[in-house]
């Protein structure tokens, strides 16, 4: 149950935005920018650093969708996601993607923590400046979402097929489209 007034029951963070619909723009724009916009980093490699962020922060809601939504953007791998959310160093992925979620990491903790020895890591793996600074940006911005939606309780799906539908719907449409 939501800690607010919200319009309708609508789960999560759209919820949420629909109490205050100028600022879920911003940050609906926010998203598609971080996840769908250019970058070195795939739409599949964001989703699964937003997924292992909100999983790490313990947000079901963006757990949910964000496991769906990266699992949809890397040919429906759902396994792929769980791997990363488990463990990282043990997950099937490259060596650079294995860098920047190290990175990730350190930012949903204490992001000061990120040191030169991180970044050149990630570049030695075969990261550039801009993936670094995308992989931080986005791991800093989930924190924000995370805390946003846990912070003001939003409704979170208990049908494991409304995360499906969510995660399908952003990979498919991304973050700027409304939901039908």
């Amino acid at each position: 149950m939501p800690h607010i007034e919200i319009p309708e029951p609508i789960p999560g963070i759209r919820g949420l935005m629909a109490a205050k619909p100028a600022s879920g723009l911003k940050l609906n724009e926010l998203a598609e920018q971080l996840l769908r916009g250019p970058s070195p980093l795939t739409p599949g490699e964001r989703e699964l650093i937003a997924a292992y962020v909100s999983h790490r922060n313990g947000t079901r809601y963006c757990t949910g969708s964000h496991t769906a939504a990266a699992a949809h953007t890397n040919g429906g791998d759902y396994e792929l996601v769980e791997a990363v959310k488990k463990d990282p160093e043990t997950a099937p992925v490259d060596d650079r993607l294995r860098a920047l979620l190290r990175i990730a990491d350190k930012v949903l903790g204490d992001a000061r923590t990120v040191g030169p020895e991180d970044v050149a890591a990630a570049r030695e793996a075969g990261a550039d400046d801009e993936a670094v600074h995308d992989t931080v940006l986005i791991a800093a911005a989930f924190c924000m979402f995370n805390r946003y939606v846990d912070g003001l309780g939003a409704i979170v799906p208990e049908d494991p097929a409304a995360f499906d539908a969510i995660g399908s719907h952003l990979a498919v449409r991304g973050y700027l489209a409304p939901r039908q």
